[in-house]
């Protein structure tokens, strides 16, 4: 087991159960429904990936490549659910010049579908 992704994933995990009470409770007032909608989708994307985290901590005793795929959903984390959660901030404050924060999601997208694509291709690499 890779200790580090074990921890991260926790961390994640938890977080991710904290920012959807904080979405559903905090916001409710206070954002449109679109913008919650966005907070909650990085919220859920987030949480799935942090399954794929522990499954990559798990895997790491047998197949140590897995560690990118690791590091690949941490990314996609960063980039997908953290860009979400600031366009939904900046929907919410209705600050505009803050359109390009979307731009990023779909980058944090492409690292959580290299993650997947890289867990497969080290299985079936293994002999």
């Amino acid at each position: 087991m890779h200790k580090g992704f074990l921890k991260t994933a926790f961390i994640l995990g938890a977080l991710s159960v904290g920012l959807g009470a904080f979405a559903a409770h905090g916001l409710k007032d206070l954002f449109s429904n679109n913008a919650i909608a966005t907070f909650e989708t990085g919220v859920r994307y987030q949480f799935y990936h942090v399954f794929a985290l522990l499954t990559v901590a798990i895997l790491y005793k047998d197949f140590r490549e897995v560690k990118t795929a690791g590091w690949l959903f941490i990314g996609g984390i960063i980039l997908f659910s953290g860009s979400l959660y600031m366009v939904s901030m900046v929907q919410g404050m209705v600050q505009p010049g803050y359109n390009w924060v979307g731009a990023i999601t779909p980058f944090g997208g492409l690292l959580f579908i290299a993650g997947w694509l890289w867990m497969f291709i080290v299985i079936v690499r293994k002999k």
